[in-house]
């Protein structure tokens, strides 16, 4: 069998899907498969380059052992409740055990109109597919907990945005395709046995070890904010904004998932944003942690009719969970930078917060290019030449005043520099750049981008 799948999703009961086949497609062409990462799985590469292979990463042909489910799921975005949202542009494949022993899902993007399409017709541009699949890929080279992409495919055919676009099917991998917003679907509908499955699956998945505590869905709730503490400052160390933190867009995993009005800032501000509809800046560089708690509030509430038998009590130990997140965010925020910085560990946390903070408002102020600095830094640190950093500062002078402090905090640590500041990012513009080109049948610099991202420390 070319995949060997096991399938434990498509077996809860039907209302947790809807059972669906991807739709055909006219001309399949394989764009690229990740060799390594079908490796890891225990797929034959060589196999997902064959024209059959091409045709089950198009959706032309549904492999023996796959059973094929669009999964249900609400959320609120923007903050708003939409209580029913769902795979309508997705469709899970199966599961599969790769060879370290961790279950992936495979899943299809763009492969067609599925139950909670809501008039949508289930396709994707060829635009989003490389953009998710260079972003994400870069993403996991950048040590950043994320789903993977196994493989982008153009369909041959065209999909009716405001303009005409050339088609494509994304091929994601994900340690599992549980959000937020999966737990929210079923709590709306006051839905007590779905919690307890999703709970039950969650841990046997993700947090094992949860299902030796007394309770198991408090100690759910608690490994998934230990792990979005972790995973929302690791964005911030790279100024990376998602974009659109919803709660269908956070995965219970930890991963990063669903890239789309995604970006890692060039010039430093704490309010940057990357999506034109998000007017209010909801979901800006420096809100994420704040938005994080807002969503994982959200997800303590879908467990409180299985945290207790009283519902007070199952209130108060959540709010009691809930109230650690800050703390652990503000270590894990504290971890990321004394390593941007090198401060080695004769600063305190505080110490590491306060130095951060006051460097960060300097580079805001002088519109400081984020990753362009600590790269510079880093230089310095290995012995070089201050000018080129200097003279990121619009003011030089500012620049000068910085490295003084830097030097003064201590700031030597050149190994802990070296891991945490990449020389490469998915730049914006290169991204769009590789898109336009793939547009008009040009994948040269996508392959490109992709194989320069994945050694993006130097």
């Amino acid at each position: 069998m070319p995949i060997a799948f096991d399938n434990t999703y498509a077996r809860l009961p039907e209302r947790f899907y809807s059972r669906v086949h991807p739709a055909r497609v006219p001309e399949p062409k394989l764009i690229r498969v990740n060799r390594e990462l079908a490796t890891e799985l225990g797929i034959d590469p060589d196999w997902l380059e064959s024209e059959e292979g091409t045709a089950v990463l198009a959706g032309n042909l549904v492999p023996e052992g796959a059973d094929p489910i669009a999964q249900a799921y609400g959320g609120h975005q923007f903050g708003g409740w939409v209580p029913q949202l769902g795979d309508g542009r997705a469709i899970l494949l199966g599961e599969v055990i790769s060879r370290d022993g961790k279950r992936r899902d495979i899943q299809l993007k763009g492969s067609g109109r599925t139950e909670f399409s809501r008039g949508g017709d289930g396709k994707a541009a060829l635009g989003p597919v490389l953009r998710e699949y260079l972003v994400s890929e870069a993403m996991a080279a950048l040590g950043v907990p994320t789903t993977r992409a196994l493989a982008a495919v153009a369909t041959g055919e065209t999909v009716r945005r405001e303009t005409p676009l050339a088609g494509g099917v994304f091929t994601r991998v994900a340690a599992s395709h549980l959000r937020i917003g999966t737990f929210q679907y079923f709590a709306a509908q006051e839905d007590r046995e779905a919690i307890q499955l999703l709970v039950e699956m969650a841990v046997a998945r993700h947090f094992p070890e949860a299902s030796e505590e007394e309770n198991v869905p408090r100690a759910l709730l608690e490994h998934v904010l230990a792990a979005q503490a972790k995973l929302v400052a690791t964005w911030m160390g790279l100024g990376f904004i998602h974009g659109v933190m919803n709660t269908d867009n956070m995965a219970i995993s930890g991963e990063t998932i669903d890239y789309g009005p995604c970006a890692f800032m060039d010039e430093f501000h704490p309010q940057c944003v990357f999506s034109s509809i998000d007017q209010g800046r909801r979901y800006a560089w420096g809100n994420q942690p704040n938005i994080a708690l807002w969503n994982l509030t959200r997800f303590a509430e879908t467990l409180i009719p299985v945290m207790a038998e009283s519902a007070d009590k199952a209130v108060a130990l959540a709010e009691e969970s809930l109230a650690t997140f800050p703390d652990q965010f503000r270590k894990a925020y504290g971890d990321v930078f004394r390593m941007k910085f090198g401060l080695g560990s004769r600063m305190s946390d505080e110490e590491v917060r306060s130095f951060t903070r006051d460097a960060l408002a300097v580079l805001a102020k002088e519109e400081v290019d984020f990753t362009l600095f600590f790269r510079h830094l880093t230089r310095v640190a290995e012995g070089g030449e201050a000018d080129a950093l200097t003279h990121l500062f619009r003011t030089p002078e500012a620049g000068v005043q910085l490295l003084a402090r830097w030097r003064e905090a201590g700031g030597a640590d050149v190994q802990a520099m070296r891991r945490a500041n990449p020389v490469l990012i998915p730049r914006n513009h290169r991204v769009e750049e590789a898109i336009k080109a793939g547009y008009e049948g040009d994948f040269d610099l996508f392959h490109r981008l992709v194989e320069a991202w994945a050694d993006p420390f130097g």
